[in-house]
Parts: structure tokens; sequence; C-alpha cells
């Protein structure tokens, strides 16, 4: 089975929260920051800034916890966030080789 990650996006303003969950996560950040589909809310609400991440072994295991990350308040998303990357800055750089074997 693949690999997994959740994680949490907001625009330049830290005003939105958006959390996903995809097999490759250097490439969907990649299309969030290109706006490669054009109406989705990433897009409308220009959110291209990578706050958070988890992975996971298995991608079953990215949904479930997705749900988790969803179903809580924004001030327990604020939380797991600040628990991580208390400056909120863009992780984008960090997670360029995560898909890379070697």
């Amino acid at each position: 089975m693949k690999p997994g990650f959740v994680y949490i996006m907001t625009n330049k303003n830290n005003t939105v929260l958006y959390t996903g969950v995809t097999s490759n996560l250097p490439k969907k950040v990649y299309e969030h920051k290109g706006k490669f589909f054009e109406l989705s809310f990433t897009s409308k609400y220009n959110v291209n800034k990578l706050i958070y991440w988890e992975s996971f072994q298995e991608i079953g295991d990215a949904f479930f916890r997705e749900k988790q990350i969803k179903a809580g308040s924004r001030k327990k998303k604020i939380d797991l966030i600040n628990s991580i990357n208390p400056e909120w800055r863009d992780l984008a750089e960090d997670i360029k080789e995560i898909m890379n074997p070697y």
C-alpha cells in the first residue's frame, strides 16, 4: 500500500486553514502553490503555505487522521500547528526530498 500524508496549509495572512491528504506531499504542495486547479478552494483563497504535516506508512491511516483533524475546532488545529511550527513558517522547502528513497 502507498504511504500517506496529512497536511495543513494557509494563506499569507494565516487566516484560512485547509487540511488535506495525499500520497505525494511535495507534488501536492507544488500544485497548491501553482494553483493547478483554478476553481479549487485553495486557489480561490490563495492557500499556498504549508504549515503542518504528518506522514503515515499507509494512506488509509492518513485519511483517518485527516478526519480527526477536520472534526476538531479551529483552536485545536492552531494548537496542533503551534506544537511543531510556532512561527507558522512555510515548510515547503523542508519536504522537497521526502519522496526520494536515497
